[in-house]
Formats: C-alpha cells, sequence, structure tokens
C-alpha cells in the first residue's frame, strides 16, 4: 500500500508497532541512557498508541510525529529510522529524549 500523498509535512504514515522505551543521555561516569518510564509508549494498530495513564493517536507525516489524542496529546517527535523517535520541544528544536522501540506489540 502506497503512501497517501499530498500532506502538508510530507506523506501519511504509521510507526513501526510495538513498545517504545523513552531515555535521555547519562554521563561518562555513569549508565550511557537514563530510562523516563513515565514517557513510555507502546504503538498499536492504525494510528493509535497506548500508556499507562491510557490511549489515543498520533500523526505521522514524513518524519515527524504528533500525538493528536490522549495522555501523550501534543507531543512531538522526530523520526530518525524505523525505531528511534527523537523529542522536539515547543521551540521547535531537537530536545534530548528519546524513544526507541524495544519489542513487538503484545495484547
Amino acid at each position: 500500500m502506497a503512501p497517501a500523498a499530498g500532506a502538508p509535512g510530507g506523506a501519511v504514515g504509521v510507526l513501526t508497532l510495538g513498545r517504545y522505551t523513552c531515555e535521555l543521555p547519562g554521563d561518562a561516569l555513569g549508565a550511557a541512557w537514563i530510562p523516563q518510564p513515565a514517557e513510555d509508549f507502546t504503538i498499536a494498530y492504525g494510528s493509535t498508541y497506548r500508556t499507562e495513564l491510557g490511549h489515543g493517536t498520533y500523526l505521522l507525516t514524513g518524519d515527524r510525529v504528533r500525538f493528536t489524542a490522549g495522555p501523550l496529546k501534543d507531543a512531538e517527535y522526530r523520526r530518525t529510522g524505523n525505531t528511534l523517535l527523537r523529542r522536539i520541544l515547543p521551540d521547535g528544536t531537537p530536545g534530548r529524549l528519546r524513544c526507541v522501540r524495544r519489542g513487538g506489540l503484545t495484547r
């Protein structure tokens, strides 16, 4: 199935299904990455996701992901690969938080 064309921001798509764990960079004296479990989410079927606090929807256009409803509403990420998302700050600059797909979809 070909992605929809003509959408502002690029082609509309969906993220790879599965559990995404989020983390912040560590330092040379400790862990390379520090888990941020409150930011974790699972991408489910269609354009839906779920967290410990509930479920919602997202929109993927080009390499930008915007959570449009639910606990992560208004959070934005840039997709930098099939399994890696980098948080975008409200001013449009890249944030330090990254979310990585760690596992497949479980029910």
